[in-house]
């Protein structure tokens, strides 16, 4: 069997591999153009070879530490843990060595029900310790809103973070088909639909919802 028939074979149903590429730069533009992928604001200078830049905005989400108690409890909602700060536009917010803030892209990014988005961190701030996700590199198709950046600081030095900074960079996979039900649909639960500013983690509504031992009871009315 040749490549081709066996990446056929894989993806099931006749679907050719190039349906799961990701796109280059050529093909980004072309869905800028149609409306398909919305970008907002974008300099054209940002877009790479595969991907496009996306960068750093102001306001943050710090752990109040200091607060009672000294624990993350997933099943609580933990809005009350986090303080909104935001970044000087004449100088740096630091971020310690160790520490972990809640950050958001300054573009919003729109995508269509066929297409997928990884936001990946830059090469040269990786060499210098700055991680800019944990685990929420995944776009869903039908995504609406800014990105949340999971900024960490794994270096043995303060690193400065700057409004409007390259923060990292969102390529694009065409999947093999249209999904039935994009992101934000109902029944998915979608819980960042339209964010607008970095948001504290709603997980714990996934107990609310799905009726887990030890969960909050939603209130009436």
């Amino acid at each position: 069997m040749t490549f081709r028939g066996v990446c056929c074979t894989l993806l099931g149903h006749g679907d050719r591999i190039t349906n799961q590429m990701v796109l280059s730069d050529r093909t980004i533009k072309q869905e800028i153009a149609q409306g398909r992928i919305i970008i907002e604001p974008l300099d054209p200078s940002c877009i790479q070879p595969a991907s496009i830049d996306v960068h750093l905005d102001k306001k943050l989400l710090v752990f109040k530490t200091w607060r009672y108690p000294f624990y993350i409890d997933v099943k609580q909602n933990i809005d009350d843990l986090n303080e909104l700060v935001e970044i000087d536009e004449d100088s740096p917010f630091f971020l310690q060595p160790g520490e972990f803030v809640l950050a958001n892209t300054l573009e919003s990014i729109s995508l269509p029900n066929d297409l997928v988005a990884r936001l990946e961190g830059k090469s040269s701030l990786g060499r210098i310790g700055l991680l800019i996700h944990s685990t929420a590199g995944y776009v869903d198709p039908g995504w609406r809103g800014h990105l949340t950046l999971e900024l960490s600081n794994v270096a043995r030095l303060p690193v400065t973070l700057y409004y409007g900074m390259k923060i990292g960079q969102v390529s694009f996979l065409r999947l093999t088909s249209p999904v039935e039900r994009p992101y934000g649909s109902e029944g998915l639960g979608s819980k960042y639909q339209d964010q607008k500013e970095a948001t504290a983690s709603r997980y714990y509504q996934d107990f609310i919802n799905e009726n887990l031992p030890g969960a909050e009871k939603p209130s009436q009315g």
